[in-house]
C-alpha cells in the first residue's frame, strides 16, 4: 500500500437532492456541502465543532458538519440552510430572525438557523429558557443573543398563525 486512501461512492441526499459522488474518506462534510456541491450557506468558523456556524441536520439532527466525514452521511439526509426558505419565500423562522433583527454579522446565522429548525421541530412551543439553553451550542460574537431569542419567539408566533390558516 502506498499510503493514499482509496476514495469512496457515496450517495449523499442535500435538501431532497441526490448527490452521488466519489470522495476521498477523510473529506468533511462542510467541504462536501461547500465545494462539492456549491451549497455555501453552510459556514465554517472554527473547524473544530465549538462554534457551530456549520451546524446542518443529518437524519434531522444538529450536527457539526466540521467534524463529521462526508462518508458518515452516505444514504443519509443532510439539510441545510438553503432548505428553509428563499428570500421571496422565507421560512417562519428566517423571517423571525428578519423582524426582529437576530442576526448581525450573519456568519453564524445559518448554523443558528439550522439549529433552531431542530429545536421547533422538537418543540413547537419552547419557552425563553429552552431557546436560550439550546443557544448554548453556537457562539455568535456579534449579539448579547436576546434578539435570537426574540426572533425564535416571533417564529412560533409566525408558525402557529400559518398552521391555523385554513
Amino acid at each position: 500500500m502506498n499510503g493514499s486512501m482509496d476514495n469512496q461512492d457515496v450517495n449523499i441526499t442535500v435538501n431532497g437532492r441526490s448527490y452521488k459522488r466519489r470522495i476521498e474518506p477523510r473529506l468533511l462534510l462542510s467541504d462536501f456541502i461547500r465545494h462539492g456541491i456549491g451549497l455555501t450557506g453552510t459556514h465554517v468558523g472554527c473547524e473544530n465543532g465549538v462554534c457551530g456556524a456549520c451546524t446542518v441536520l443529518l437524519d434531522g439532527l444538529a450536527t457539526r458538519s466540521c467534524c463529521t466525514l462526508a462518508v458518515q452521511a452516505d444514504g443519509r439526509q443532510v439539510e441545510t440552510v438553503e432548505s428553509l426558505g428563499r428570500i421571496n419565500n422565507l421560512s417562519p423562522l428566517q423571517r423571525g430572525f428578519w423582524e426582529m433583527h437576530g442576526l448581525q454579522c450573519g456568519y453564524c446565522t445559518p448554523g443558528m438557523l439550522m439549529l433552531m429548525t431542530e429545536l421547533l421541530r422538537e418543540n413547537p412551543n419552547p419557552d425563553r429558557d429552552t431557546i436560550r439553553a439550546r443557544l448554548n451550542d453556537n457562539i455568535c460574537r456579534c449579539t448579547g443573543y436576546e434578539d435570537i431569542v426574540n426572533s425564535v419567539e416571533r417564529a412560533v408566533e409566525l408558525m402557529r398563525g400559518e398552521s391555523s390558516r385554513p
